[in-house]
């Protein structure tokens, strides 16, 4: 028996009333029996949600709803240990009636439920019941779109299920008492006092959307926080003063900039001040439920004030750079204000100690989310916090980029992967309710431009950003949310924007309705200032007092600014970095990357050993009898197990691996099994971490099939954990090709514009073996265009010894930068390309590798240079030829320029003597251009420089694999002068 079940019985009682005999004995039974009216009107389950949907705007929900003071009655906040220790005290809903709603009481209405249970054949009351639990739940559903959230109070239709005359509710109906057990606090209300609690709850400033969370623990936990105070919050004195306090920071700093530097862009938080307090409650209760270090993130808008008053730069600092007074410092590198980062220390009100970091952030907007989550988890890793509880990540968005980039999908699916996980990420949405100057209407299908958010099992709160305390009740709710289940949550904050995108737009050319509202708005500070005046618990002079503090705080700050004496802030690599740089390689000097022979082998078999009882899928077990072979010398080394070996050794060092990528575990070409599966129970095994007791952690994990995302994040990992070998493997090397933004704007650049180093390594498969155009080039060209300053390594390794020395250089020598990897696919297997265990031995990463046949080139006519792959297929054809007098040399790292490697490997050769550069990319690709235009057509000043190669073309290949191999033996004959 439940509700969903009450207009079903009502027609068989009424059968059963008219002629016993026309229903079944069963039901003659159940009816007869005195039992089935408290059956029947016991409190019923809810009805799924009702099919009737609301009109799809694209709009802010307006007014419409009924409301009671704004200062709700809620517990205070407490905190202590680092564990969430808000709680919420329940007073009894005491809502003015809604609109609409008769004022008379009816007299005496009778009850449904409890003692009021009808008495015989009264179902219709019973039916009532079940109207009164489907508005309850329409409420919880549809409550948010006729919440008060827009501070423009732009119109919006009310969906018909949130009207009680929707139900067939009379005026008489009003004062009905009704149960409403399923429901926080009174058993029983009255149809005025469910209304009135209902719109208090879900309908005043803040809009709630959470029934889409199928666990039912958890919507349970948000109804219960919600309605056990109508979602409103009582603060202390010292806290509304605090709030002010922020707004008034918020507001003053605006107004200083506009005033002080005239016409320079700034992109103001004018209009969403609320951010500030919000931001700064965020951290408080951050540091009240353990949290050590928050990593947060944003775009341009409020940018400035969020450093100057929530992370903790200096003003001066941020004057200085309007003055603009350093620019020979900045020649060619370096940021435009608003979009550097900043990091600081920050005690909290109950002692605690906080560290915030605010990311770098490019014109990008959206692609630095994962960054941050990238950050966070390597700084909960490496504070050995498995549980993810001492970091947080706060990421603010804007409405428009929320709904529009797609990397916001990505983000969200990180969020609960087990290799991407950081404990619950904070999502505020800034919502000017406009993009640059495209409406909602123009930029999103959807109701919400957090709709997207709804593929997660979390809530998702929209809030009116013109009443403060609305916000700090969200934003309470919010963190205990996350402390309690460790999920993401999303904070929705309706706003508007005070000027144009910036200081320099006219935003009325476009929206000329919308600005002339916007023009009639006071600030969000004056608009509290008077809520707190009316309760009287501040003064209009402590309010004046707090605004002059600051202002002529602000004006000392731009004194010292425009000084003489004026030192900047140095910001000098400290902390995890000490003792890391970037600069020129030439000022890094190589070292031995070798590992004792026995050690290599020691480490090869232990990762071939299987332990007791687990059982190995057979073919990969045959792989790992070949790597015995490998330890005990009886085998070269092929291109899997260097690398098995080259992050064993690291491991052991102490140096921590990360490697993600789409299917990495097994490796794409199924050549690297470092995870294992047993073939008869599917568990599961990781050698890589058993190879000592006290070796660092070692992690590879498949990723979603996500680039950008992905990459981002491991680039933001890279970022706070410069010891450690952080990689990504794209499944084919073209996928980077949907990363490009995180390349370009980040891995490339980061150094130049923020002074911040990476270590990240890209894993590209790349090589033409007739798999057609999307699987052949890494778009080796790209890299090397943006290749500048040293700011990046760009190599093509080409047996497993180079790929073993290169992986460890990269980690053992401290200068870190971004290294990114042409690897192998048909080499993988192939003969020829294996090492003896020797070579891993000894030495270290070779630039260019000599010709090991024709060792002096005076006898050599023809030199050829090539990379990779083809290599292996002119050594090949030389030898088939019998060609004595042509020398194949390899290029095994393009940038930083390996000209000093290169003049030692031609030092005897003839002056004159023709170098030829052989590629299997089409001329336009690959290396041939990048390569002519630093060494021009003579090599080295004396050697006549030119190329062989596919033609030029626009696509990188041929999708057909015969046609691939007529091009390819063309190529070799070409380049071989056959």
């Amino acid at each position: 028996m439940n509700s969903q079940s009450l207009n079903y019985i009502e027609q068989i009682y009424a059968d059963y009333l008219a002629n016993p005999e026309t229903v079944t004995p069963e039901w003659r039974q159940f009816f007869q029996e005195d039992g089935w009216r408290e059956a029947v009107a016991m409190p019923p389950v809810s009805p799924p949600e009702p099919a009737v949907e609301p009109p799809a705007v694209s709009q802010a929900p307006s007014n419409g709803s009924a409301d009671g003071t704004h200062a709700g009655l809620n517990g205070d906040h407490y905190g202590g240990n680092g564990e969430s220790a808000r709680r919420s005290e329940h007073a009894p809903p005491n809502p003015l009636p809604p609109p609409g709603l008769p004022s008379t009481p009816a007299a005496s209405a009778p009850r449904v439920g409890g003692e009021g249970r009808p008495m015989r054949g009264d179902v219709q009351l019973v039916a009532l019941q079940e109207r009164v639990d489907q508005l309850i739940r329409n409420h919880r559903v549809r409550g948010h779109i006729i919440a008060r959230l827009d501070p423009l109070k732009q119109p919006r239709p009310q969906p018909p299920e949130l009207d009680p005359a929707y139900y067939g509710f009379s005026e008489e109906d009003y004062d009905r008492v009704f149960s409403t057990r399923t429901s926080y606090g009174p058993q029983e209300r009255s149809l005025r006092e469910i209304v009135g609690w209902l719109r208090n709850t879900y309908c005043r400033y803040i809009g709630a959307q959470f029934m889409h969370i199928d666990d039912l623990a958890v919507r349970q936990w948000l109804q219960d926080r919600m309605e056990s105070n109508e979602n409103r919050i009582h603060l202390r004195r010292d806290e509304q003063l605090r709030i002010l306090r922020k707004l008034t920071d918020a507001v003053i700093f605006e107004e200083f900039i506009q005033k002080k530097f005239l016409g320079a862009k700034s992109f103001s938080l004018e209009g969403a001040e609320s951010l500030i307090p919000l931001l700064d409650m965020a951290v408080e209760d951050a540091g009240s439920d353990g949290v050590e270090e928050i990593v947060l993130a944003m775009a341009h808008r409020g940018r400035l004030n969020v450093l100057a008053n929530v992370i903790g730069k200096n003003p001066r600092q941020i004057f200085r750079e309007f003055e603009d007074l350093d620019a020979d410092k900045q020649i060619g590198r370096g940021d435009v204000k608003y979009h550097l980062g900043y990091s600081s220390n920050r005690e909290t009100a109950n002692g605690r100690e906080v560290h915030l970091s605010l990311c770098f952030n490019p014109s990008h907007l959206e692609f630095v989310n994962t960054v941050a989550m990238g950050r966070m988890r390597a700084k909960q890793d490496r504070r050995g916090d498995r549980e993810r509880r001492r970091g947080m990540a706060l990421i603010v968005h804007g409405d428009a980029a929320f709904a529009g980039e797609g990397v916001v999908q990505e983000t969200l699916n990180l969020s609960e992967l087990p290799a991407y996980s950081v404990g619950g990420t904070i999502h505020l949405i800034v919502n000017n309710q406009i993009g640059f100057t495209t409406t909602p209407q123009e930029s999103r299908s959807s109701t919400y431009c957090t709709d997207v958010a709804k593929m997660l099992q979390i809530p998702i709160f929209h809030v009116n950003g013109e009443h403060p305390e609305a916000v700090a009740q969200v934003l309470r709710l919010a963190m205990d949310f996350r402390y309690k289940f460790q999920r993401d949550i999303v904070i929705d904050m309706y706003c508007y924007r005070l000027r144009g995108h910036n200081e320099g737009d006219e935003p009325s050319f476009t929206q000329p309705l919308l600005y002339q509202a916007i023009e009639q708005r006071k600030s969000v500070r004056a608009g509290y200032l008077e809520h707190l005046l009316e309760l009287g618990g501040v003064s209009r002079h402590e309010a004046d007092q707090i605004a002059e503090e600051r202002q002529a705080h602000l004006e000392q700050e731009l004194a010292s600014a425009r000084s003489d004496n004026f030192v900047p802030q140095q910001d000098m690599l400290s902390k995890v970095w000490k003792g890391y740089r970037g600069g020129p390689e030439s000022e890094a000097p190589d070292i031995d990357t070798g590992v004792e022979r026995d050690r290599l082998s020691q480490l090869l078999a232990v990762q071939a050993r299987m332990p007791e009882g687990f059982n190995v899928h057979p073919k990969i077990q045959r792989g790992m009898d070949k790597r015995m072979e490998m330890a005990d010398g009886a085998a070269p080394f092929d291109w899997a197990a260097a690398e098995a070996v080259a992050f064993a050794s690291l491991a052991t060092q102490g140096y921590p691996i990360r490697l993600t990528g789409q299917d990495c575990e097994r490796g794409t070409f199924s050549h690297r099994h470092s995870v294992l599966h047993d073939y008869t129970n599917g568990a599961v095994y990781m050698p890589l971490n058993h190879l000592s007791k006290d070796q660092a952690h070692v992690e590879i994990a498949n990723s979603p099939l996500s680039e950008a995302g992905v990459l981002a994040y491991e680039y933001g990992y890279s970022l706070d954990s410069p010891d450690a070998l952080v990689m990504w493997e794209a499944q084919f090397g073209d996928f980077a090709n949907a990363a490009q933004v995180v390349i370009d704007q980040f891995i490339a650049s980061a150094e130049d514009k923020w002074r911040r180093l990476s270590g990240l390594v890209l894993l590209l498969p790349h090589g033409f073996e007739g798999q057609g155009p999307e699987h052949s080039s890494a778009r080796l060209e790209r890299f090397l265009l943006l290749a500048a300053e040293d700011n990046i390594q760009v190599v093509s390794p080409s047996t497993p010894a180079q790929y073993f020395h290169l992986l460890r250089r990269q980690v053992l020598r401290h200068w870190r930068k971004p290294l990114i990897v042409m690897t192998p696919k048909s080499l993988l297997r192939h003969r020829e390309c294996v090492s003896d265990i020797e070579d891993l031995a000894n030495g270290q990463f070779q630039r260019v590798i000599p010709d090991t046949r024709i060792t002096d080139l005076s006898q050599a006519n023809r030199i050829l240079l090539c990379s990779g792959k083809v290599y292996y297929e002119l050594y090949d054809r030389r030898d088939e030829l019998g060609l004595q007098d042509v020398a194949i040399l390899r290029v095994e790292q393009f940038y930083p320029l390996p000209t000093k490697a290169l003049k030692a490997a031609l030092d005897t050769a003839k002056p004159g003597a023709d170098v030829i550069w052989v590629q299997e990319e089409p001329e336009n690709m690959g290396a041939w251009r990048f390569l002519r235009c630093h060494y021009g057509d003579t090599l080295l000043g004396k050697f006549p420089l030119s190329v062989v190669s596919r033609p030029a073309s626009a696509s990188p290949a041929t999708g057909s694999r015969s046609a691939h191999i007529s091009e390819q033996n063309k190529l070799i004959a070409d380049a071989l002068g056959q």
